[in-house]
C-alpha cells in the first residue's frame, strides 16, 4: 500500500539514526498498537458531530499525523517480516468473503460466528 519509493525512504530514514536494534517485530507492534491507540484518542468521547467538526477543522492534520504514524509502523514490520501487505489483505479479504457470505452478513455488524 504504501509506494516502493516511500518505503525506501522510511527505511534509509530509519538507518540513517540506527534504530533496527530497536525495531523487533514485538517491538514493531506493541507501537502500531500505540500509534493506532493514539489514532483512536483524537476521537474518543466525542459525538459524531464533533468529528465531523474536528475532520472539517486544521485538526484533521492531527488525524492525518496518526494515520501516517501507523502506516509506517506497519510497513516496517512487513519489511522486517518479508510480508507482502497487498497479497495479506487480497488472501483476508478471501477469507472474510467465506465467514460472511453476502445472504447472511447484508445491513448487520454481527460477527461470523453469530450470523
Amino acid at each position: 500500500m504504501i509506494s516502493s519509493d516511500l518505503l525506501t525512504a522510511l527505511l534509509q530514514f530509519r538507518q540513517k539514526r540506527n534504530w533496527e536494534q530497536f525495531h523487533t517485530p514485538k517491538n514493531l507492534a506493541i507501537s502500531l498498537s500505540v500509534e493506532a491507540a493514539e489514532l483512536l484518542e483524537i476521537f474518543q468521547w466525542k459525538t459524531n458531530d464533533e468529528v465531523a467538526a474536528l475532520l472539517a477543522s486544521e485538526s484533521k492534520q492531527q488525524v492525518q499525523d496518526e494515520v501516517a504514524d501507523v502506516a509506517i509502523m506497519l510497513s516496517y514490520l512487513c519489511h522486517d517480516l518479508d510480508i507482502d501487505l497487498n497479497a495479506a489483505v487480497r488472501s483476508k479479504l478471501e477469507k472474510n468473503e467465506v465467514k460472511y457470505p453476502v445472504e447472511k452478513a447484508f445491513g448487520n455488524s454481527r460477527k461470523y460466528s453469530e450470523c
